[in-house]
């Protein structure tokens, strides 16, 4: 780590939200992905719509883009930003008895918003999860990363294998 400054400690070690005042405001889009692992029975509920609790891929949908508009409320020193648009998208995958999860989360602002991305995943997942749960105690939320990133002075970034 020799040179690299960390942006969200100050001199004194103290946390602190970095200052975007002099960056551009430049247009940003964040892509996120992650899966939800589950017994085949409980995949075949939540596809035929007869969980108890009721269409679970449409509340999780809405839990996703609550969750990345309120970001900045959950994780300490994030920017609160005026965001343009968000997707949450669900493909089931029933050879590997999953739902696979995708978010993107577009803004025209001074700061990315990987963290809102990340963030409308997660909660998806934890829905999707809270929702079934009385069927599937075991089910297994994985592989919640950064796929994309563009914007911004450090560029764009592609994950590998996508």
């Amino acid at each position: 780590m020799t040179g690299t400054k960390l942006t969200h400690i100050d001199e004194t070690g103290a946390a602190r939200m970095v200052d975007v005042s002099a960056k551009d405001v430049t247009s940003r889009i964040a892509r996120a992905g992650g899966r939800v692992f589950m017994k085949p029975e409980t995949l075949r509920a939540i596809l035929d719509n007869t969980a108890k609790k009721g269409d679970v891929l449409a509340v999780a949908r809405v839990a996703g883009i609550m969750a990345a508009k309120r970001t900045h409320e959950l994780i300490p020193l994030c920017h609160p930003l005026m965001i343009s648009k968000v997707t949450v998208d669900f493909t089931p995958d029933e050879e590997e008895s999953c739902i696979v999860i995708e978010s993107m989360v577009k803004v025209e602002g001074k700061t990315g918003v990987e963290m809102e991305a990340l963030t409308a995943v997660s909660v998806a997942a934890l829905t999707i999860y809270d929702m079934v749960k009385a069927m599937d105690r075991g089910m297994r939320i994985t592989d919640v990363r950064l796929l994309e990133k563009a914007g911004g002075k450090s560029g764009h970034f592609v994950a590998e294998g996508e």
